[in-house]
This record gives C-alpha cells, structure tokens and sequence, in this order.
C-alpha cells in the first residue's frame, strides 16, 4: 500500500500512517519538484492540503488512487468529479478545529466586554487607567447563537459554564440536541431582539449572505455585542460599521470578513470592534487534531472500507454513475425547494423511490437531499449528510415501490416533518438532466428545479395571478416561467397528510435575477406578502442549470 503525502504534516499524522505494516510511506520531502505525478503513478491514497492541485490532469497519471484526503474542510483544490468518475473517495476533516474556534470565540466576547486590548494598550503607553476600564460579566447575560453545529455547540457549552443563558436558532437541528447542551430553541427574530450577544455560526447561502443587515440590527437590543467566526460574507459591513458609530451595537469581534487580506475596511477607524486575521482554527492542537483526524480517515479507508466525512461517493461503477447522477442533482434540489416550507425543527425525513428510482443505488440520491434539506450547514455533504441528520436527532425513513401506476418512470417522494406539520413534494428529472418539480403539498405544479423561485401560495380566487404579474413587472423583474397548480378535492384526499386544501392555489414563479436586481426582488416580496389573498411568499435559491 502506497500513501503518497504530498504537503507536509504533523508528526503525529505521519506515525499513524508509517506504523501500518507494510506501507510504503512517501513524505513531501522526498518528492523531487515537479515529481508527484510520478509518485502517483502506483499510489493507493494521497493526502493534501490547499496547495497541492489534485485536478483532472494530476488524477490521469494516478489509475491506481483510491482516495484523496483533504487536512482541512476546503476543497477547492481538489477535482471532486473528476475523482468520482475514477472511483476515487475524497475526504476532508469538519469539526477537527471546532474547540479552536468556539474558544477564540468565547475569547473576543471576554476581551470585549473587560477591554482586555485596550487595557493592555494603554499599560505598554506606561497609562494606568484603571477607572476607565471599568467591565461587565458575562455572568446572566443572554447569548443568541444562530447556527448549532459542532461549532455552534462547543460555544454554547462554554458559555452555559460562565453562567450565560443561551438561546439558538438553527432549523436542521432536533430539540432533543438543543435541549441536552442547554440551549432554548427560539425563531430567529426572538434572537435578535433578545440576545445581549450575539455569535453567528452557520455557513453561506443565498438566504443566509447579508443577514445581519440595517433591518435586522434595527431589531436588536441597543447595547448588543456580535461576535462572528463563521464567514465575513453573512455582515453587511457597512451596517454595522454605522451601528457601531451610533452605538446602538456597542462592540463587535470579527475574525472573518467579505474579502481577505483585509486590507481597507471601515472598520478600521473604530474603537469598539476588535479584529483578527481569520485565526480561529489556528491552534497548533487544531492543526494536529485535523492531521490526526484525517490520518485515521484514511487508514480506516485502505484497510476497512469505511468511509467518513467524504464528500463524493466511490461505490458506483461509471456507468451506475452516469445513470443516477442525474437524480443526485435533482434530490438535493428538491431538498433545498422544501426545506423554505417547514416550519419549526425537522424531526423526520421521509423519502419514497417510485419506479425506476427504487432499482438504482440510491444512498447517494438520499444523502443528496438530506444534503439539500440541510443546505449550508458547514460540513455536511452527500456523503455523510445522513449521519448529520441523526447526530442532530434527525429521524430518517425510506420506501421503495417499483411498480407505480402514471407515466413518469422515476419519481422522488420526499417528506419533511417538524412539531408544526408537514410538507411534501415529489420530483423527477425530464430529458435525462432537467430536474422538475411534479407536486407540491398536494398541489399538481410542474417547474424547472432551476434559478430562482418565487414560491406563492394564494386563495383561488379571481385577480392573483394578474396582481403577482403586475408587481414583478413593476419591479422590472423578467419572469422566466409562471406555473400555477390549484387543490382539488381529489387531492387532497389522496395527499393526507397535505397542506393543500380546498380553494388554496399555489403559484411559483421563476425570476430572472442577478445581483443588481436584488433590490427589486426585496421590494416585490414586500408589496406581494400585502396582496389580501396571499398567504404566504418565500424565495428559494437554485443554481442555474
């Protein structure tokens, strides 16, 4: 067994690998430059960090690779298609630094609220201003975490031991978790309006860039503290920068932000924020830990076939592959298309395979839309986003039926429910790539799972569909496509249980939207949620196919 490593690594990584027996072993150091496609060229695993690209050309001259491990969470530098299509597993490490992080976080928010840099500051400037630096504690104050994975986690346990209350708000976690690392699950507007400080935890979507905005520091309590360690991407920094001038935000703690290097920010004029250069992970024990992680990964791997935290699937012939691919993209669309539609925590997740769907492989197809249900949660993927979902209590069931009644040969049935109810919808893939919607909620509505989505529900009666057509066109925004879909009687029989009832109708539009019309989509969301028999109006991300 050959283990190329390619990046250097810590000690402790390399002797787990080297005390297998057997192993041939092949550090960085010994690879002449330009020499790892040779070393390649009869290596079973290569392990890298972000330098080293494993593109399509590097995995050409490897045929004998069977998996690449990533020491880290990024894998930009590694070709995750290219690798599946050779059958080759790629691995990477979330959760090794989540300790790292959640301490430096509990680090800014002390260093805050006891001017711990300023303090030291003014000593080294030989100034005792002891009256000055008069603090607060941390001691009964309320803590809003939004985002409650491993990291979000690890904060909430250190700050329940400095005597903070702690609520959270995160849709794909089950309250049984929240309820056992003492946290109260609250709606996020109950977050922002409550919390004394604030630490953001979650990854970047669509949905989640720019939520800490002008509206939603406008909701919060004068005096609150924000601390993120998660992606710059999710402040709009000039909101904050006017807050924290203001003083309606008293202090804040980034150690991440929307372009890096930081190099001109408005930040740097204020004396109440405290920056750091994206070291939350940056512990040498952090460091370790991922090389140790991602060592035993791959061990594991070579001599046991189990895999973990991978992010492709390698157990589908190229042809196997070829066939259900197309189901994968389709599954975790619709995962992201219904989960805007649940409200409260999801507790189960209900998937049918209907026809030909029931004869293929279809953990990938499942772990695509638990992917796509628990879509910008940091480290879930296809591949081990069905073992996320039942560390976060998430309950899962699945049902194959081969022989169906209808015309369309393969159709996903997927079902979410949470303590407030349930929502369902059923898709299937048209001309071999394009995923469709069939079914929502007991609604018949066929539409492109593409783009973005302006998903409407409305009372049937007359003048809806003219007054949505009116304001979208007011806003200047090009529909693409306008499906409607209405209940009737027969359905909603057979969809039990369904949300669709008699006289409810159901209109999702697709938008031609870019960045610039942003603005626009705000403003039409705002103006179409005031129409009378509108109930309800959601938007939901899709990449364009």
């Amino acid at each position: 067994m050959k283990i190329v490593l390619a990046e250097k690594v810590s000690p402790a990584t390399l002797a787990i690998l080297q005390k297998e027996p057997g192993w041939n072993v092949v550090t960085a150091d010994k690879i002449a430059p330009g020499g790892l496609p040779a070393e390649l060229a009869d290596a079973d695993a290569l392990i890298v960090r972000s330098a080293v690209q494993a593109d399509a050309a590097l995995l050409a001259a490897a045929p004998k690779l069977r998996i690449i491990g990533r020491a880290g969470v990024g894998v930009d530098n590694i070709d995750a298609d290219e690798a599946t299509r050779r059958g080759i597993v790629v691995m990477n490490t979330p959760g090794a630094n989540a300790v790292a992080v959640a301490e430096l976080t509990l680090g800014l928010m002390l260093s805050m609220v006891r001017s711990i840099p300023r303090a030291n500051a003014a000593l080294h400037a030989g100034k005792w201003e002891k009256k000055s630096l008069q603090g607060t504690e941390l001691r009964c104050k309320t803590l809003g975490i939004i985002g409650l994975g491993r990291v979000g986690l690890e904060v909430a346990r250190r700050a329940k031991a400095f005597g903070m209350e702690v609520i959270g708000y995160d849709p794909f976690i089950a309250p049984v978790i929240a309820r056992e690392n003492g946290v109260i699950l609250v709606p996020l507007n109950e977050i922002f309006s409550s919390s004394d400080f604030l630490s953001l935890h979650l990854g970047l979507t669509p949905q989640t860039e720019g939520m800490i905005n002008k509206n939603t520091i406008a909701m919060m309590k004068k005096g609150i503290r924000i601390v993120n360690c998660a992606r710059g991407e999710l402040i709009v920094d000039e909101a904050l920068a006017e807050a924290l001038k203001s003083g309606h935000v008293a202090g804040a703690a980034l150690d991440v932000f929307r372009h890096e290097p930081l190099k001109d920010s408005p930040y740097f004029a204020l004396d109440n924020i405290l920056l750091s250069p994206h070291i939350a992970g940056s512990t040498d024990e952090a460091q370790e830990a991922i090389g140790i992680q991602l060592a035993n990964q791959v061990r594991d791997y070579l001599k046991l076939g189990v895999v973990q935290n991978a992010i492709n699937v390698a157990s589908l012939s190229e042809e196997e592959y070829a066939e259900v691919s197309p189901y994968i993209e389709m599954a975790e669309r619709l995962g992201q298309f219904l989960a805007h539609a649940v409200e409260g925590n999801i507790e189960d997740i209900t998937l049918t395979y209907n026809g030909r769907l029931a004869q293929l492989k279809t953990d990938l197809i499942r772990n695509a839309a638990i992917a796509g249900v628990l879509h910008g949660t940091d480290g879930i993927n296809r591949i081990n986003a069905a073992a996320a979902a039942a560390d976060r209590g998430i309950r899962l069931q699945e049902d194959k039926r081969e022989h169906v009644t209808g015309g369309t040969g393969a159709v996903l049935r997927l079902a979410l429910h949470s303590s407030q109810g349930e929502s369902t919808a059923v898709a299937t893939v048209l001309h071999g790539h394009s995923p469709r919607l069939l079914r929502f909620d007991g609604i018949d509505i066929e539409v492109e799972l593409s783009g973005t989505l302006v998903v409407i529900r409305n009372r049937d009666v007359p003048g809806v569909i003219g007054r949505i057509g009116t304001i979208l066109g007011e806003a200047k925004l090009n529909i693409a496509t306008f499906a409607l879909g209405r209940a009737k009687p027969s359905q909603i029989v057979s969809a039990k249980p369904s949300r669709a009832t008699e006289g409810q109708a159901l209109a999702v539009v697709q938008l031609d939207v870019s960045t610039s019309t942003k603005p626009e989509l705000e403003q039409a969301l705002s103006a179409l949620s005031q129409v009378e028999a509108i109930t309800s109006v959601h938007v939901v991300e899709l990449a364009k196919l």
